[in-house]
């Protein structure tokens, strides 16, 4: 599905365009004057001429005139019309060079009728750009591409099943081939590659640069203060260390005192990312892979509490760069907006 919003043409552009179209058709012409000319010096019969020129010359054109209406509708030209376009001004030549009297006219005779095929070639191919540049489909890379898609397939399909063992090589060498062939000629495949490898480097450069000026936060680690001891208390009842006797003559001896035990503070496990992906009712984000805002959310709370004190944006997005986690510096700071609103309307 094409998402790609159509452009018009600027004036200067049409301008320009349209200039380009003017000496197209005009050299295109000059080959079929010539072509005329040279069959009539030969054959001195003016219809005799007019058939080499409407079989060469006029039927390149009327191919031309419908690679262009195709492309101008967004439709991939067929085979056929792709080859005559190159076959018959080749058979034209052929015949000047046939009918010459001398090897020079059969050089001249032969080169003639190349202005038709050069004009309608030259403007086929600025109407396919035009229509690739107002639509961003370019109907003949698609076709190829299927082309080269359909092939793999197949090959894919025969090297993993076919039962001779020398009809699963071959193919899996073609596959190899066809694969370098996959998006060749695709310009709008290769500007959305260019994006998304655009948008890796802007996230490793801010990570970079993250690292380079975030300023460090040393947590400062508070005294150890010996605790002083208790002073001794001499009771002036007490005559010595020994413990009273009773009437019986039975030593007694004084009860332990019962010291109550400190509380101790149960150690909370940190919260895991599956844990918080759970919670949240995403998938658990994984590194590396494209995340939605509400995984991009996830990961940061989950990078903010990783530590006491909670980290800031700086320090939390050093840690998503350095997880190996991708998403482009503006989603991360909407997601991190996000996270601190949510923060605030809980306290």
């Amino acid at each position: 599905m094409n998402d790609t919003r159509e452009r018009s043409l600027s004036r200067g552009q049409a301008l320009v365009l349209g200039a380009a179209v003017v000496p197209m058709v005009a050299f295109g012409g000059l080959g079929a004057v010539g072509t005329y000319s040279n069959i009539t010096s030969v054959f001195h019969r003016s219809a005799t001429a007019l058939g080499v020129v409407a079989a060469g010359e006029g039927a390149t054109l009327v191919l031309a005139l419908v690679l262009v209406g195709l492309t101008m509708l967004g439709q991939s030209s067929p085979a056929a019309v792709r080859v005559g376009l190159w076959t018959l001004p080749a058979v034209a030549s052929l015949t000047g060079a046939a009918v010459a009297q001398s090897t020079t006219e059969a050089v001249v005779f032969a080169v003639t009728p190349m202005a038709m095929c050069v004009s309608a070639e030259g403007m086929g191919l600025l109407a396919r750009r035009i229509v690739v540049y107002r639509t961003g489909v370019d109907a003949e890379a698609q076709r190829r591409n299927a082309a080269v898609m359909q092939r793999l397939a197949y090959h894919r399909a025969r090297a993993a099943n076919h039962p001779d063992e020398g009809a699963r090589n071959d193919s899996e060498r073609e596959s190899w081939k066809l694969a370098k062939k996959v998006g060749t000629g695709d310009a709008l495949l290769g500007v959305r590659l260019v994006g998304v490898q655009r948008e890796r480097m802007t996230a490793g450069a801010d990570a970079a640069l993250a690292g380079m000026f975030a300023v460090p936060v040393t947590t400062p680690t508070p005294g150890v203060t010996a605790a002083p001891e208790p002073p001794a208390v001499e009771s002036a009842g007490e005559e010595g260390v020994t413990p009273p006797v009773t009437e019986e003559d039975t030593q007694v001896t004084a009860e332990a005192e019962t010291v109550p035990p400190e509380p101790v503070t149960p150690v909370t496990a940190p919260v895991t990312l599956e844990e918080i992906a759970a919670v949240a009712g995403v998938p658990t984000p994984q590194a590396g892979e494209p995340l939605t805002d509400a995984q991009l959310v996830v990961v940061l709370r989950h990078l903010r509490y990783s530590d006491d004190p909670p980290l800031s944006y700086r320090q939390a997005v050093t840690g998503f760069r350095e997880g190996g986690f991708v998403g482009g510096e503006q989603r991360v700071r909407k997601a991190w907006g996000s996270l601190m609103s949510h923060e605030e309307s809980e306290a």
